[in-house]
């Protein structure tokens, strides 16, 4: 249900625009955002964006990466400026949703990008 795209080969303060594309009204779920896990490294937050517009961004990309939503294309952007090599890695579209007690994720294939000299 989600395809993202967008991720390459950029040199360190290279800019990159990922999208992730939804197959179904993402109004539909509470959340959508970017992950990313770098080769031995654990998952982790990058941003995400409420049904609202609320956004929260990672404090190790702030004021470089912003997330973006296009309700109408049912899709998610997140701008990457100013890339450094420790951005190198495979970043996952997620959208996630509530249902009582119970948190749903769904998971993008991921999109790698790698910053390199």
């Amino acid at each position: 249900q989600l395809q993202a795209s967008g991720g390459g080969l950029v040199q360190p303060g290279g800019s990159l625009r990922l999208s992730c594309a939804c197959s179904v009204n993402i109004l539909g779920f509470d959340a959508m955002g970017w992950f990313r896990q770098a080769p031995g490294k654990q998952r982790e937050l990058v941003a995400t964006v409420s049904n609202v517009g609320d956004t929260n961004t990672a404090d190790s990309v702030k004021g470089r990466f912003s997330i973006s939503r296009d309700n109408a294309k049912n899709t998610v952007h997140l701008q990457l400026n100013s890339l450094k090599p420790e951005d190198t890695a495979v970043y996952y579209c997620n959208a996630n949703f509530r249902r009582g007690p119970v948190t749903y994720n769904i998971w993008g294939q991921g999109t790698q990008v790698t910053v390199s000299s």
